[in-house]
């Protein structure tokens, strides 16, 4: 929680007047300002006294921002409550009720904001009735959302007179070097982040490439020279998953010398009549040999000669049948079925139905996406710290997420420094679940090695150049940011070791910290403080 005190001596009479007339005419932003701010988020004239108490308070699912006047029995303090959704979205609370709750010491006292003024700022106007030590909470109550903010321990003055002797004993808040309005952060992609301890791995970085396995990948050739057939009801296409032994397609053979439809007939009906032929000698034949006047010999070789005309003819059969198949792509007539050897993808297409093919040429081109391999090439002057990888996490363009290779999951570690690009091989076998990951992708791979480090850690997406410099934005109050150089160390999967520059406990910008440096550099940034 961060608390940050403005109040001036002579600012003070100011408030508990402007207190004591009531919650009419104080509340609200300027909105002729907020027109100005919706043009650049400069000059925005945002409202804010700069006598005011602020606290800045987390949940872990809201934050709030909360400025209001000195409490003072019997007056009203305005409050500002600005109240942010945490999460992915860091959007403004739009709808709900909130309680300031005054309780300890005393009955407890509550007062309420049944809606937000404007999305995100709820304003309940405070009136105590019981001076001395109170607890202060505020609590917000939105459809599913409930969320009690503790403030701790604040003093509320039995008079005007001692209000003024307390912002007298008071020392004066420094501003933050920047100011960014709760207003501007809702209306852009922002978020922060604690800064944390934690354990981080330490890694060497190399480049990878994703590729399929050694025994996950094949391509399907064609075995001899013919015409493509599908293969069923439709033909392999891209992206079609096929279990091993699944049917590809049929080639039916090329025929070799006369193979028009006339010259196919021809055959058939020459052979049907050698085949007659054949049977009417040996039914001669046989005649004969029962009445002795021909040797048996005779009689065999007659059977052989109808045996050869029934294959012939069969075999003048088949050509012309084969011929109407390859007429008629997709019967399957007499082809050679051409089958996938291993359950994958299919990630090429190289033919379509009705092709001629060569024999030998690449027809499909089949991969298992299941698992994949990583290589990485590993420089030859980091080979000396690698020893035993304990595994991998790398980063692939396009997927904000980082993937996690185990130790155990190390394949292959190359014995030899390639002599041109003067690095040594790693691969590791990754799951591919959902196939999100594509064969030849790039990746930016920190191989893990030797003890972890416990240190002070930092979300990498806070981190940013700025003049050359990795630099941060920590969020001090609501509104209030500082710039800070950072050292930093060790980087491990998203987070980054920060050896200077932040502390436990800060929080820093992670999304929109390139606006948050804009309105540092901004020569009329808007002013702090909300009036009440």
């Amino acid at each position: 929680m961060t608390v940050r005190l403005t109040t001036l001596f002579t600012g003070v009479l100011t408030i508990l007047g402007a207190c004591s007339q009531g919650a009419h005419g104080v509340h609200g932003h300027d909105e002729r300002a907020h027109g100005d701010q919706a043009q650049g988020d400069q000059g925005s004239g945002h409202g804010h006294a700069e006598d005011a108490i602020s606290i800045t308070h987390y949940t872990d699912r809201t934050e709030l921002f909360v400025e209001y006047p000195p409490l003072v029995v019997g007056h009203d303090s305005a409050f500002a409550a600005h109240l942010t959704l945490l999460g992915e979205s860091f959007r403004a609370v739009e709808t709900g009720r909130v309680t300031v709750v005054l309780s300890g010491n005393g009955p407890e006292e509550r007062f309420t904001a049944d809606a937000p003024a404007q999305p995100g700022i709820f304003r309940p106007v405070v009136m105590p009735r019981h001076a001395g030590a109170r607890r202060l909470s505020l609590r917000l109550e939105s459809g599913d959302l409930s969320s009690v903010h503790d403030l701790g321990e604040v003093t509320v003055h039995a008079d005007e007179a001692a209000a003024l002797a307390a912002a007298a004993a008071r020392e004066e808040g420094g501003e933050p070097e920047i100011s960014f309005l709760k207003e501007q952060q809702w209306r852009i992609d922002f978020a922060n982040a604690p800064v944390e301890r934690a354990t981080l791995r330490r890694s060497i970085q190399a480049l990878g490439e994703l590729r399929a396995r050694s025994d996950g990948e094949v391509i399907v050739s064609a075995p001899l020279a013919g015409r493509v057939l599908t293969a069923g009801e439709s033909f392999p296409r891209l992206g079609l998953g096929v279990a091993r032994d699944a049917l590809l397609a049929t080639i039916a053979p090329r025929l070799e010398g006369q193979s028009d439809v006339a010259t196919l007939q021809l055959g058939v009906t020459t052979s049907s009549l050698a085949l007659e032929q054949a049977r009417r000698e040996l039914e001669h034949l046989e005649g004969l040999l029962a009445d002795g006047a021909v040797p048996q010999r005779r009689l065999a070789e007659a059977h052989t000669t109808e045996a050869r005309a029934e294959a012939e003819l069969e075999a003048a059969r088949r050509r012309l049948a084969q011929h109407h198949g390859l007429q008629r792509a997709g019967s399957g007539l007499g082809g050679i079925h051409i089958v996938s050897p291993l359950a994958g993808t299919v990630v090429r297409v190289q033919t379509s139905p009705g092709a001629f093919v060569e024999e030998g040429a690449e027809l499909f081109h089949v991969i298992d996406l299941d698992r994949l391999w990583l290589e990485v090439d590993v420089p030859e002057a980091d080979v000396g710290r690698l020893e035993r990888p304990s595994g991998a996490w790398f980063e692939v363009e396009g997927f904000e997420t980082t993937f996690e290779v185990g130790g155990d999951r190390l394949v292959a570690s190359g014995g030899v420094v390639d002599p041109r690009t003067r690095t040594v091989p790693l691969v590791f076998e990754v799951d591919n679940d959902g196939h999100r990951l594509r064969v030849g992708m790039a990746a930016q791979v920190h191989v893990v090695i030797g003890e972890p480090v416990v240190a002070v850690v930092a979300p990498e997406s806070a981190i940013v150049r700025d003049g050359g410099q990795p630099v941060a934005f920590v969020q001090v109050d609501g509104e209030g940011f500082e710039r800070r150089v950072l050292r930093l160390g060790v980087r491990d999967a998203g987070r980054v070791e920060v050896l200077a520059g932040l502390a436990t406990g800060e929080r820093v910008v992670t999304r929109g910290a390139y606006a948050v440096r804009l309105a540092g550099s901004a020569t009329n940034a808007p002013s702090h403080g909300h009036a009440h």
